[in-house]
Parts: structure tokens; sequence; C-alpha cells
């Protein structure tokens, strides 16, 4: 007799599957065809600033390779690709005319997913700011949303027929507290107050956008944001306040103006010592809480908080030291601790119970709001065997326990739509440089070949499938 095939557990109906990749961290060709700088060309090309001197000068040349790209998705038989446009490619300045070549890649490279039968869905700002606004101010500066909407504005005029899901922002915690806070991310800079006004003018800019999308798209269209939020567990009931500060600072400062129309009261008194966010203008918050047709949700690992003890040094969830570079404003007295393995190349630790404790989370306290899994994945030190195979184990353990993560969640009752797996391929892992390996297909960095990894034939069954083996 055949042997019985052993159990899978099933996705909902409809689920949708995808993958993921970033403008600056794939396309390459940063001088080419009317492109203009962006701060994570400058941070990039600064002494010291990212590891080992690496630049997305060429990247993995997605630019260039485009259609071969495209045809890597079809094969991977995902549904959905989740991409991001580059502000200076087609808005060299930030603000002023459109550059035509640039957009016309963004064009071609959505007509090039449906003609696949993959959705598109575009995401306006992936970190890389056009250096002319940063030198004009940057996020920390109210025009800055403005320009942003503005942007939004002309990207819904050229693809809203298209585009189905378009996502505003992603993760404005790094950019406002690693790009302004820490310094270890473009511009890197290192004042707390600039990082609270630029999360204010995130969140503005945001709802700014949002609106405009709305109001140059199909009737259609999904507008989302994507937020990395911070799943904080203290060690005993004595760490709840370290886990209240963290969840401010991190969750709320986000959530509360995007979906509830204000900031939290705790986080304004947490920081009155930086700043008394005089910026925040009447009508503000108002506008930054869009109606959201989704809510993007990228989930990597859970963060271990507890109150500071005064001894010792303390660490901070990035891994950066402590002191005037901190992303952790007006947290002196929370301390984040070393968790236990496994670990991966990130030296983050792997713990899925922290995502089905995030979507349950999220579904309580926002209910009727779909959430999509928008980024998750785990970077490995992937190497070709003797016969070009990568055999990456631990990321397809990784993937599996995460899926399954999401399932529990599911089975809890939160809506979760879908799942897209970070990251398509090898890229340019920001300050990291191209050391760290998120992908699911490798990216040979002489010669730029791309190679399944066995994470992307396994991915594929799953997605094939709409199913999870047990």
């Amino acid at each position: 007799m055949p042997a019985t095939p052993p159990p899978r557990r099933n996705f909902p109906a409809g689920f949708l599957w995808g993958t993921a990749t970033a403008a600056y961290q794939v396309e390459g060709a940063a001088a080419e065809d009317g492109r203009g700088p962006s701060i994570w060309d400058t941070f990039s090309h600064t002494p010291g600033r990212v590891d080992a001197g690496d630049t997305g000068d060429v990247a993995c040349d997605h630019y260039h390779r485009v259609e071969e790209d495209l045809d890597l998705l079809a094969d991977l038989g995902v549904g959905a690709y989740r991409f991001s446009v580059s502000w200076p490619r087609v808005i060299p300045g930030g603000r002023g005319p459109v550059n035509p070549r640039g957009m016309d890649f963004y064009s071609r490279l959505v007509d090039g997913l449906i003609a696949r039968n993959i959705e598109p869905v575009a995401t306006l700002y992936h970190w890389d700011l056009p250096q002319e606004l940063e030198d004009a101010g940057g996020w920390p500066h109210r025009d800055t949303a403005l320009r942003f909407a503005d942007y939004a504005r002309t990207m819904g005029q050229a693809l809203g027929d298209r585009v189905r899901t378009w996502i505003t922002l992603n993760e404005p915690w790094c950019t406002a507290y690693l790009g302004y806070g820490s310094g270890v991310h473009a511009p890197g800079r290192t004042d707390p107050a600039a990082a609270l006004a630029a999360v204010h003018h995130l969140d503005l800019g945001h709802g700014l956008a949002a609106q405009a999308l709305r109001e140059t798209s199909a009737p259609s269209a999904q507008v989302s944001v994507t937020l990395n939020l911070h799943h904080a567990r203290g060690e005993s009931e004595r760490d709840a306040e370290a886990v209240r500060r963290i969840d401010a600072l991190a969750n709320r400062a986000f959530l509360g103006p995007m979906l509830e129309g204000a900031y939290p009261r705790d986080l304004i008194e947490d920081t009155a010592a930086v700043t008394d966010w005089s910026f925040v203008r009447d009508g503000d918050e108002k506008a930054a809480c869009a109606p959201l047709d989704l809510l993007g949700v990228n989930y990597y690992n859970p963060v271990l908080v507890r109150v500071w003890d005064g001894s010792g040094p303390r660490a901070t969830a990035d891994g950066h030291a402590d002191g005037a570079g901190t992303p952790w404003i007006a947290c002196d007295d929370v301390e984040f601790v070393q968790q236990p393995g496994p670990y991966t190349e990130m030296g983050w630790n792997i713990d899925e119970t922290g995502l089905t404790e995030l979507l349950l989370r999220l579904h309580r306290d926002h209910p009727g709001l779909p959430l999509m899994i928008t980024e998750n994945g785990a970077a490995f030190a992937d190497v070709p065997d003797a016969g070009g195979r990568v055999r990456d184990e631990r990321r397809v353990d990784y993937l599996h326990r995460h899926l399954g993560a999401v399932l529990d969640a599911i089975d809890g009752g939160a809506d979760v739509r879908g799942y897209f797996v970070w990251s398509l391929m090898d890229n340019f892992e920001w300050a990291r440089g191209y050391a760290k390996r998120f992908g699911i297909v490798h990216v040979d960095r002489d010669t730029l070949e791309r190679t399944w990894k066995d994470s992307a034939h396994w991915y594929r069954d799953v997605v094939t499938s709409g199913s999870l083996p047990a």
C-alpha cells in the first residue's frame, strides 16, 4: 500500500502569497537614466558607515535584469510581489518634474507582473529619501511630509489604474529612530528631538499620502502602511513599566495617530524632557488617521526588556552601543535582555510565538482591521555546495515555524490575509552591506547569477499547495 502522506495545515482560501524587495537594496543603476541621489547613496559612500564599504550602486542589478527576475517570480508561483519605488528615480530632487525614464521602469515592472498574473504591491517609501529633501531638513521638517504627499499623488496618477495595493511607508520606526536617533541608518543623525519630529512627520506624511492615493487610484485599490512593531515582553511583573515605555515609543507612536487619531498621552509624558511636541499642529493627528484597508506587519523576533538596575552597560535591541546615539529615547531605565538562541546571522533570536502573540494583540486592539505579513525571514550564511546547491535548512525551519505561527493566529481569530517572505534574493542589507543574506534566491556577488536555495523550492511547494507540512 502507498504510504500515507504527512498531514498538512491549510491556509484560508484566497490567502495571498508573495515575496518582497526594496529599491535601493536590489535595483542598482544608482546614477543611470536620470535617477537622483538618495540619503542611502550619500550614507553608503561615507567611510565607516556600511560594513566593508559596500554600497547599493549595483546591488542585484535588478534595474537591468527585471525580465529575468519577473520570470523568477512567475516560476516561484507567488500571487504577489512587494517592491518599493525609488523616490529619487521618479522625482530626482524629491520635488518638481517627473523623470520619465524612471517612471517608465516602474510602469514596465507593473505591466510585467500583471502579464504573469502576479499582483503588484507597491511601497512608496522604503528609506531612500531624495538627498535634496534631507539637505532641506529631512523627515524632522514638516515640508518633507507635504512633498511625500505630492509624490504619492504622482504615483497614483501614473500607476493607480494598475496597482491594487499601496503601502505608504515601510518601517517608519527605522526611518525615525535609526536614521535620526542612533545614526546607524541614513542620514546618520543622532538628535533625539529630531527623531521624534521625524516620527510625527512620517505619521502625517502617511495620512496625507493615503488620501492622495485614494484620490488618484482605482476605487478598488487598497491602502496600507507597514510597521515593524516591537513585541516586547518582560522578565517579571516588575518589568511592566519597561514594556510600557518600549510599546509607547516603538508601537503606539505610530498606531496611535494612524489608527486612533491621537498620540498616546504616556508617550508625550515620557519624552517631555526631549521635546514639547510643538511640531504637532491642529488637525495633524486627524490627517494622520487616514482609513486603512490593511495593516502591514513586519516581524523578525520579539524583544525581552527589564527595568535596568544600574549595574553594567545597557543593551539595545538593534545591537548597537548605547549612549548619545540610541534609538530608545527617554528609556534610560530600560534594558534589553539577551534572549536564548537559536539565532540568525543578524544575532536575532528565533521565536515564532511572538508573531502569534503580536497578531492576536492587533486583532484585539483593532478589531476588523485586516492584517498582512509584509516581511518575515532570516539571514543565514548560505554557501553553494560543490554542485551549486544552496542547502539552507535553517531558513526552511525558520519559515516553517513562522508560517505555523501565522496559522495559530488565524485559528485564534486574527484576520491575516497574506504573507510575504523577506526576501526574494540576497541583497544590500543596509548598514550590514552584502554579508547578511536574507534571500530565498542566492545571488553571487561576482556574477550576480541567481540560484534557487532549498528554501525557494520549499516555499514554492507551500505557495502552490496553500498548505503547510505538519
